[in-house]
């Protein structure tokens, strides 16, 4: 059987763009899954939908500047620190069962996280479908479109395993500190001032974790006890 001249490397193109959205999906849809968990189980599917099409669609527009992305100052830093919040921001609220019939405004403000923090942590992944496509636009929307299946359903799957397993909030926490941290020590603006060794960029991670961990249990400490203490009221 003939094959077309020029047929294999851009199958081979199409497979290395579909195993880079594979490997790299996983960090953007873990911070969906806990930026999702306060809002009712039906409307989950619709925020993941709609704020991983709306982040894929800034992606494809990104992407044509994708190499300048990871040079701008204090972008990276921002976004760390952003992701950082989220995490501290779920556990502070995991005493808390997700709500019933959470409000219209926080259904657009989780959709707004969704695509600030899926962008924020996209930008190595731009990058790399930008180089597995070699400057082909329909390779680079391809690409970038195809993410959008993984994202939905693997946060999708880690939301409903966080309803089950509550103790995964503080596993996905821990992940989201390593990758603020890691963001946030390799921004153009602390790599040309500090210039931070590998040794420094882990203790960096280290330090999110645990500032994660324990002011995040710290909060939801705090969340818990005055409803303890009007219980206690109620009684007396």
């Amino acid at each position: 059987m003939h094959i077309p001249h020029g047929t294999l490397p851009l199958l081979a193109d199409y497979f290395s763009v579909i195993l880079i959205d594979i490997l790299l999906a996983g960090d953007n849809a873990l911070v969906i899954a806990m930026t999702v968990r306060v809002l009712s189980k039906p409307q989950r599917r619709i925020a993941i939908t709609f704020g991983a099409g709306a982040a894929v669609l800034l992606r494809v527009i990104l992407t044509i500047g994708a190499a300048r992305l990871l040079s701008i100052e204090f972008l990276k830093l921002l976004g760390g620190a952003f992701v950082i919040w989220i995490a501290v921001k779920v556990l502070a609220d995991a005493s808390s069962p997700p709500p019933a019939a959470p409000d219209r405004g926080s259904f657009l403000k989780v959709i707004w996280l969704i695509v600030f923090a899926d962008i924020t942590m996209s930008l190595d992944n731009v990058l790399a479908v930008a180089g597995a496509a070699k400057g082909s636009t329909p390779l680079i929307i391809f690409g970038l479109g195809l993410s959008i299946p993984f994202v939905v359903f693997s946060s999708n799957l880690i939301a409903v395993l966080m309803d089950r397993y509550p103790a995964i909030l503080y596993l996905g926490a821990a992940i989201l500190g390593k990758v603020g941290g890691e963001m946030m020590s390799t921004d153009p603006f602390i790599t040309r001032t500090l210039h931070p060794s590998a040794g420094m960029i882990y203790a960096v991670e280290g330090l999110a974790i645990v500032s994660i961990l324990v002011i995040g249990r710290l909060l939801c400490r705090g969340r818990s006890h005055p409803k303890a203490a009007d219980r206690d009221q109620l009684v007396r």
